[in-house]
């Protein structure tokens, strides 16, 4: 072919289709390879160095294709994954898979970020929290068991809705104590105060609405409930079999815990259990009949709550009556009251009658005794007087006390404090 003929070919129309098909039809084979073996692309912003699949000979002559993921930031890298398949097509499709999860903002983070247990944070909880104040005992105890049960175990990120549900269920079967669903309904409120500052306190990857989520689910199933309120109060009947009981054992062993002026103050002062030993003599405002209630017990604060409370007659005596050798007026272990509370019960089979039943018991009485709401509250100590009408629950009109031939044998009756640390005023 003439040079003439070879430049009129190489121009004409047939020519350059020819060479444009065959541009396109090379850069589609590169491309082609290029995106099966080496597939650079870019994640949220955060270049993968190569995502790279290269097939390797294995022992026994098959080939494995090994997929890896890199990436880098700033010329650092900060993620690396590897898996290896037998086929290529599955290696590719997991890539592309693993390309759309990691291009989610802050999943990276999250794939390097070490986990934590439930555990783990309950602990920090009860560090940092009664670094600030006390918890309760029953709170502590909860969140402890819940610590070392499986749902201790899970990380973090795994505590899902799903998994308390699967808690609750465990917790009511009888290889998880066969509990009701008032106490399923304890410890997901416990469990939830942890949860409510591990997030935005600690960082730690937990689910905002995975408490929430739950508790609607369990509650359609009627596996979490509030606490039924309690309208127990004691007999007269009652009263007399666990005095008559304790004076016996004042006269068998006089240094033991004083219970008939406990129960009686418990009666006439309305106070809780734990309340009644922290009681000192100078808590104590005569001019008002008054005493000093630290750390009242109250929904959301307990520790630094003081609380001013009047002391009707009945209770202001029986005080009186203790002898001012110690700090605390009624120098005892309020576990100590509470065993032997329950020991009595047992003793007497007085079914169903708990220590806290005495202050339902004088709250109940002044109502009976038509005191208005603010006057009854100035002795219980309620703020909030909605709370009250638990308390209405009443036997008659007047002072069912009036005349109670126990309260002078209680007042006179002598107390020996034994061993117990004596402190000067």
């Amino acid at each position: 072919m003439y040079p003439q003929q070879l430049l009129g070919f190489l121009f004409s129309r047939r020519s350059l289709l020819l060479i444009f098909y065959t541009a396109v039809y090379g850069h589609f084979c590169l491309f082609f390879k290029s995106s099966w073996y080496n597939v650079p692309t870019q994640i949220s912003n955060v270049p993968i160095q190569m995502g790279t699949i290269r097939p390797r000979k294995r022992k026994d002559n098959t080939t494995a294709y090994c997929a890896q993921i890199r990436i880098s930031r700033d010329g650092q890298p900060v993620y690396q994954e590897t898996q290896t398949f037998d086929r290529k097509q599955v290696a590719q499709a997991w890539m592309k898979r693993r390309e759309a999860e990691l291009a989610v903002p802050g999943a990276i983070e999250r794939m390097n970020r070490k986990t934590v247990s439930v555990k783990q944070m309950i602990d920090r909880y009860l560090d940092e929290y009664e670094k600030v104040r006390l918890l309760g005992k029953t709170k502590r105890a909860t969140l402890a068991a819940i610590s070392e049960s499986w749902l201790g175990e899970l990380a973090d990120s795994d505590l899902t809705s799903q998994k308390l549900v699967e808690y609750a269920q465990w917790r009511m079967s009888k290889e998880g104590g066969g509990v009701q669903a008032q106490t399923v309904g304890n410890d997901l409120s416990h469990l939830g105060a942890v949860l409510s500052v591990a997030k935005p306190a600690w960082g730690y990857d937990v689910a905002p609405h995975a408490m929430s989520d739950a508790r609607i689910v369990l509650r359609k199933l009627g596996m979490v409930s509030k606490s039924k309120e309690r309208t127990r109060r004691p007999t007269k009947g009652e009263l007399d079999a666990l005095l008559t009981h304790f004076f016996e054992m004042q006269i068998r062993k006089p240094s033991s815990i004083n219970m008939p002026k406990v129960l009686g103050f418990a009666i006439f002062s309305t106070r809780r259990q734990e309340e009644i030993t922290r009681i000192r003599w100078d808590d104590l405002d005569e001019k008002r009949q008054a005493v000093l209630v630290r750390d009242m017990k109250n929904p959301g604060q307990k520790i630094g709550n003081d609380v001013w409370c009047h002391l009707p007659d009945e209770a202001w005596a029986i005080l009186k009556s203790m002898p001012k050798e110690c700090a605390e007026i009624f120098p005892y272990n309020s576990d100590s009251i509470s065993a032997a509370f329950t020991r009595a019960c047992k003793y007497l089979e007085l079914k169903d009658l708990r220590f806290h039943d005495m202050r339902h018991d004088g709250i109940s009485r002044l109502f009976e005794m038509d005191w208005d709401i603010p006057r009854v509250s100035s002795v219980s100590g309620h703020r909030d007087w909605n709370s009250l009408r638990r308390y209405t629950h009443l036997r008659g009109r007047g002072d069912t006390y009036q005349g109670w031939t126990w309260f002078k044998r209680i007042v006179d009756a002598k107390v020996d404090l034994g061993a117990r640390i004596k402190i000067e005023y």
